[in-house]
Order: structure tokens, then C-alpha cells, then sequence
């Protein structure tokens, strides 16, 4: 009986242990299948943590340093000119109906951004520094290329890249994206080095009230924050929801196809913060930036002022006000009617700070300066969104930097002007400092060039000969009117003539070894003056240059690897 019961224990105990390993085997099962929901759902809990959002509240825009006296006021009569520098984030070529017709076939106009360059300057070959929004930012503020000083991939929040790999394995791409072994950092430590001299500290140099409305993504951490990079007041975008997902006032468009768009959704919040202090904005993020645009104006209209507006729209998550979404209802397909009408809501804020600037006196001496931080995103699900180029966002195809670029400033520049040489985001850093007398640095290499000599025919050469790209896998040189695009992996080189094929049709590497080589030493050369990455890249990720994501893929699809 004894041995009996033994051997009952022995087999109870050993079933209790079966079970337990069979437990533990279905919960790391089930944590396998659903990894990445209770991934997501981690990082939401995070943020809810993370960020301590307060309520709404007013902010002054009113100057709290002395400065230049009234006198030097911008007007019709003389002064130096306000500043405007307004840059969209993801905007389509296609986007505006002055370049192809807008979204949804001219069903989503956008007059306003139009009339800058038809009151002003449209140069036709306004290219962004870089594919992606950070690196080309870096360029805008610093005037030069940003792997000068180790700006080469985008910051990416802690568990982004490892998410977005994860979705596309699920998905069961073709082609997989490889993860490195980055160099650890946090996110706030990645961005421009305080030793950079913004254009902000140029200009505050020569007596002007600088501000900063919007996005960032620059760095926060050792003087990498607006304050520390020039700017008095900085209304900055501390997390990128336009309104709480479930306000009366928001239609929202997920795209279950793109991990991208998931990572947002869960980490994403309604919050601002205005010289450090975090809270909820009391409207739709869009027109929230644009009635403190308009106050900021308002505030600082009697001594010359620089303002960067930095919009976060049209880029996901795809959030519209319900209002510009019902004016479009014949857009049939929903995520590009909630696309449309946040152009359409991006649109009415650049009228709102025209209207401004004439309500104040201010119109005839303010450059303003509009450009997008990179082409349209290819995530989104729009396949004409940079018609008629090829690629997107996160390329170096012109669909992916070939951007919206104008200028308007009645006291200077004639309306109608039109500039057809290729131009660089850099640029703009130093055509601001010259219309505010603002000597350029000369301790540095500064890439950018003074348009406007250009652009009234003052100077007979091209800005540039040579504009260069680069994001680890994906480079890209403009030499003369020759474009080489390298992606290595696959390790494919493409080469366009655009004088005769703007649009990247035809690939002439095969027929033109000489000229690709010559364009390949162009490159090189370039890189070696470069410095080398300030962090590493987390990821370098397949992108087809002629689907969108949620077109399937084929084997014999182009494509391209991308940096993060």
C-alpha cells in the first residue's frame, strides 16, 4: 500500500509538473501570438505614465527680454523684415494644388499655400535635406548638411523599430527588414548638438524676438531643446495626437497595414508644452498652432521677429476635424478623405497667419519661407500623393525629397517669380539670415546659399552643382543634372538624366558606366567629409519605390533599404 501510494504521489507530482510545463508552454504561446498587441499595450501604459499632461491654460507670447527698439518695427516703409518659416511635415508634392491638384484629383484645393508662390517665388527644384523629417530639420535650422556633425538617421523612440519589425513579420512581407546592434541612447540625446548655431541665434543676435510653434525632433536633452538653440518662447509638440481619439469633434483613419501607424496610436497623447510645462491644448492640434501663430504675431508686431511654425500635419495618425472631413464627402475612399481634410485644415492656417500679418501691417516686409521636411509618406495608403514622382518618404527617390518649396516677400521679391535650379532646405537658413542682416558663421563649412540674389537674376551661376543625400543604406548624389540613387543592400545603383527624365523612369547605369562612376567619386568624396553618426541606426528597412504599403508586394517589385 505504501509503495501504491508512492508511486500515486510520484505520478500526481509528475502530471503537476507536466501541467505546469504545459502552462507555462501555452502562456509563452500565447505571449508569442500576441507579442505585439500586449507590446503596444506596454508602451501605452508607458506614456500615460511618462507624460504628465496638465489642463489647458493660456500662454503669452508677449517679449520678456529688452531688445531692438519700436523703431526697428518691419514695415512697408523699411526695417528689417519679419521672418516666417513655415514647414508641414509628410506633404505630398501632389498635396497642393499648384504643383499637380491636391488630393483626390483637385477635390481638396489649397489656395492659401498657393498664393505664397503665386505671389512670390516657386522654386520648381526645391529639394528637402534628407527622406525622413529629423535630418532634414537639422538642415533647416543649421544651414548645413547634418552628417556634418553626425545627424544622419532619425530619432526613433526606445521599442519603435523593434515593433515596426515585428508587424512586418506578421504581415509576412517579401523582403525583411535587419535590425542592428545600434549604439544605445536615449531618445531625448539624439538630435543637434548645442555647438551648432541655429538660425534662431543668428537672428537674436541682430535684435530679433524668435519663436518656435510645433514640431521639433531635434533633441531635448543637453542643450538640444529650442530655449538652448536660440529660441525666447517654444510651444512645442510634446506628442503628436491632434485630438483624444475619441473626441465628438475627430474622424480618425487607422491603417491596420502599417506598424508605423500602430506604434502612434498607442504612443501618442493630446499635449503640448510651452517652455517646459506640459498640457492639453484646447482644440484640434492644427488650428490650436495656428490661433498661437496669429497671437504670436499679434504680440510682437512692434520689433522684427522670426517665427518657426513647424505644423505636424498632414503626417499620421490620420486624425481630421469633422468638419473639413463632412466638406469632403465626395472622396469616396475614407483614409484619403481624412487625409484631404487635414490639408485642407493645414491649408486654412496658412491663410490664418497671412491674414494676420495683414491685419498688423506686416504683409509687405515679411519673408515667408513654406517648405515640407520631406515628400509624402507611402505608409498612408495614397498612391498619388507625390505624383508624378517616384517614391516616398523614407526614399531618396524625388517622390521622397523633391518637395513643395516657395517664398514671398512683396517688398523684395516680384509676384510670379519662378526659380528652376535645384535648391536644398539648407538654403533657407541662409537666405533668413541674410534678409535680417545676419552675418553667416564663418568657424564652419555652411552649406546653404542666399536665394534671392539667384532668384532676382543678380547672380547668373546655379546655387549648387552637387546636392548630396545620405541614411546609412540609402544615398544620393545631383550632380549637373545627373541623379544617382545607391541602396546598399541590395547593393543596386540606379542613374536618371532628370533635364530629359525628371520623373526617374529611366534607369541609365548600364548605358552610362562612365557617367555613373563619375557620379559614385562625387559621392564618395562627399562622404569623406562627412563626420560619422552621432548614434547608430536601429534598423534598415525594405521600401518598394512604386507601391504604396497597402498594395502587395511582387518579387520583381524595385525597392530600396533605408536607415533609420
Amino acid at each position: 500500500m505504501k509503495r501504491l501510494r508512492s508511486k500515486r504521489r510520484a505520478a500526481g507530482a509528475a502530471r503537476g509538473a507536466l501541467a505546469a510545463v504545459l502552462g507555462l508552454g501555452s502562456l509563452a504561446a500565447m505571449l508569442w501570438v500576441y507579442r505585439e498587441p500586449l507590446a503596444l499595450f506596454v508602451v501605452s501604459k508607458y506614456m500615460d505614465r511618462r507624460l504628465d499632461i496638465g489642463p489647458y491654460r493660456e500662454i503669452s507670447w508677449a517679449p520678456t527680454r529688452t531688445g531692438a527698439p519700436d523703431s526697428r518695427r518691419a514695415t512697408a516703409d523699411g526695417g528689417p523684415p519679419n521672418i516666417v518659416l513655415i514647414v508641414a511635415d509628410d506633404l505630398g508634392w501632389n498635396d497642393i494644388s499648384l504643383n499637380g491638384g491636391g488630393v483626390g484629383r483637385g477635390l481638396v484645393q489649397t489656395p492659401n499655400i498657393d498664393a505664397l508662390g503665386l505671389e512670390g517665388a516657386v522654386f520648381t527644384q526645391g529639394y528637402a535635406a534628407n527622406g525622413t523629417c529629423a535630418p532634414s530639420r537639422a538642415a533647416l535650422m543649421s544651414g548645413r548638411y547634418g552628417t556634418r556633425f553626425g545627424f544622419e538617421f532619425t530619432p526613433t523612440p526606445a521599442g519603435m523599430m523593434t515593433l515596426t519589425s515585428m508587424s512586418r513579420a506578421r504581415a509576412q512581407r517579401l523582403r525583411s527588414p535587419i535590425v542592428h546592434d545600434a549604439e544605445g541612447r536615449e531618445y531625448e540625446a539624439m538630435g543637434m548638438p548645442g555647438s551648432e548655431i541655429t538660425i534662431a541665434e543668428l537672428l537674436s543676435a541682430q535684435g530679433y524676438r524668435t519663436m518656435h510653434i510645433g514640431k521639433w525632433h531635434l533633441g531635448t536633452a543637453n542643450g538640444m531643446d529650442p530655449q538652448s538653440q536660440g529660441f525666447d518662447d517654444s510651444l512645442l509638440m510634446a506628442s503628436g495626437l491632434y485630438l483624444p481619439e475619441n473626441h465628438p469633434e475627430v474622424v480618425n483613419a487607422r491603417q491596420d497595414f502599417d506598424p508605423i501607424d500602430q506604434f502612434l496610436w498607442a504612443s501618442m497623447r493630446h499635449a503640448v508644452s510651452f517652455n517646459g510645462e506640459v498640457f492639453a491644448p484646447d482644440r484640434y492640434q492644427t488650428d490650436y498652432f495656428t490661433r498661437e501663430a496669429v497671437r504670436a504675431i499679434e504680440a510682437n508686431r512692434d520689433k522684427p521677429f522670426f517665427l518657426y511654425l513647424a505644423y505636424w500635419a498632414p503626417h499620421t495618425p490620420l486624425q481630421a476635424l469633422r468638419e473639413d472631413y463632412e466638406a469632403l464627402a465626395d472622396i469616396e475612399l475614407h483614409r484619403k478623405r481624412v487625409y484631404g481634410a487635414m490639408v485642407r485644415g493645414l491649408d486654412r492656417g496658412v491663410g490664418e497667419v497671412m491674414q494676420a500679418l495683414r491685419d498688423q501691417g506686416l504683409d509687405d516686409n515679411t519673408l515667408v519661407l513654406f517648405t515640407s521636411d520631406n515628400g509624402g509618406a507611402g505608409y498612408i495608403g495614397l498612391p498619388e500623393v507625390n505624383a508624378p514622382y517616384r517614391g516616398w518618404k523614407i526614399t531618396l527617390f524625388e517622390g521622397g525629397i523633391h518637395v513643395p518649396f516657395l517664398a514671398r516677400w512683396p517688398q523684395r521679391i516680384p509676384a510670379g517669380s519662378r526659380f528652376d535650379e535645384p535648391v536644398q532646405h539648407f538654403d533657407l537658413y541662409a537666405t533668413a539670415a541674410a534678409a535680417g542682416g545676419a552675418p553667416l558663421p564663418r568657424d564652419r563649412v555652411v552649406d546653404g546659399v542666399d536665394l534671392l540674389p539667384h532668384l532676382l537674376r543678380e547672380k547668373s551661376e546655379p546655387p549648387h552643382r552637387e546636392l548630396f543625400w545620405r541614411s546609412g543604406a540609402a544615398q544620393s548624389a545631383l550632380v549637373d543634372g545627373w541623379k544617382l540613387n545607391v541602396s546598399d543592400p541590395p547593393g543596386r545603383s540606379w542613374l536618371f538624366d532628370l533635364r530629359a527624365d525628371p520623373t526617374e523612369r529611366i534607369d541609365l547605369a548600364s548605358e552610362e558606366p562612365e557617367k555613373l562612376a563619375e557620379l559614385q567619386r562625387a559621392l564618395d568624396k562627399h562622404n569623406a567629409a562627412q563626420a560619422p553618426p552621432a548614434w547608430g541606426s536601429q534598423a534598415s528597412f525594405p521600401i518598394s519605390i512604386d507601391k504604396d504599403l497597402s498594395q502587395p508586394e511582387a518579387i520583381d517589385d524595385e525597392f530600396i533599404y533605408w536607415s533609420n
